[in-house]
């Protein structure tokens, strides 16, 4: 089950409570999402694997971009069922664009999102007539993935659309990704949270070092950036913004592995890194 949309439609908030667990990183900033996540959530009638993705990109884009998107095609391409994730009250030629890449042999779901927004909810009734117009889902549900609005619905939903199959997953497994995978994204959550509009798109976070010892994960990091002007903006003056980020970081670190973590962090300068294939793929980009 591929959970798709156009960036920042909240598609991230929206597995993490389907799953509830903070799986992906969120963000108010646009493209926060860039790696392919499954969240798995199993109950006695079903068992869910939903894969998140990063927001499409449209129009002219750069190598990173064009990762972002082909991780997209790829989930949609090997997925049983689809959620299109939209605004509620919006849909854009971004929207539009992600309407065309979805698959014909699956059922579609429409999670129209952010409906605690709208002062009159009455008003969303013409929208919605219009989405089933023009895309004909199986289902659409409005919801708000922030409060939790009508998730459970959208969850039965998703549940009938699934085809008959054994699980993938055990039933005590919320994911397929790692803690090493976290560790990255959860200290670059914490660079868009903490810096906001200052912060470089182009910037990367590599775990050099993961070491689990019996009461403490040792983890040793490098935040990767494309200018020494962008360094100076991550480091903060005296190194303060720099220790704000790795020890907020920490502590959400130490709240998922429930254990203590020593956190170390360096900044580093890499000029053109989003345009170039070599050092993609050693950021984890396919």
């Amino acid at each position: 089950m591929a959970i798709v949309g156009r960036p920042n439609v909240g598609k991230s908030t929206l597995l993490n409570r389907l799953v509830g667990q903070r799986l992906s990183i969120t963000s108010r900033k646009p493209q926060t999402t860039r790696h392919r996540i499954v969240g798995i959530v199993t109950s006695p009638q079903a068992q869910c694997a939903f894969v998140d993705t990063p927001g499409f990109q449209s129009g002219r884009t750069n190598a990173l971009g064009a990762a972002m998107n082909r991780t997209v095609t790829r989930a949609l391409a090997e997925v049983d069922a689809v959620v299109f994730v939209l605004e509620a009250g919006r849909f854009t030629p971004e929207d539009e664009q992600v309407a065309a890449l979805l698959p014909k042999r699956v059922p579609v779901i429409v999670a129209v999102n952010k409906v605690d927004r709208l002062v009159d909810r009455s008003a969303l009734l013409p929208f919605l007539a219009d989405l089933e117009r023009r895309l004909a889902p199986r289902a659409i549900v409005p919801v708000s993935a922030r409060q939790g609005y009508q998730v459970s619905v959208l969850l039965r939903e998703i549940e009938a659309a699934l085809p008959i199959q054994p699980p993938l997953y055990s039933e005590d497994q919320l994911t397929d990704r790692d803690e090493r995978f976290f560790a990255a994204e959860f200290l670059r959550e914490k660079l868009f949270r903490l810096l906001g509009d200052e912060l470089p798109y182009a910037s990367a976070v590599v775990i050099d070092k993961f070491e689990h010892r019996p009461k403490l994960r040792r983890i040793h990091a490098t935040i990767f950036v494309d200018k020494p002007s962008h360094k100076a903006i991550v480091i903060g003056e005296n190194g303060e913004r720099m220790k704000a980020i790795a020890s907020s970081a920490r502590k959400d670190l130490e709240a998922l592995f429930d254990g203590k973590v020593f956190l170390q962090v360096w900044v580093k300068v890499r000029r053109g890194w989003t345009d170039d294939a070599s050092q993609l793929q050693r950021f984890g980009y396919e």
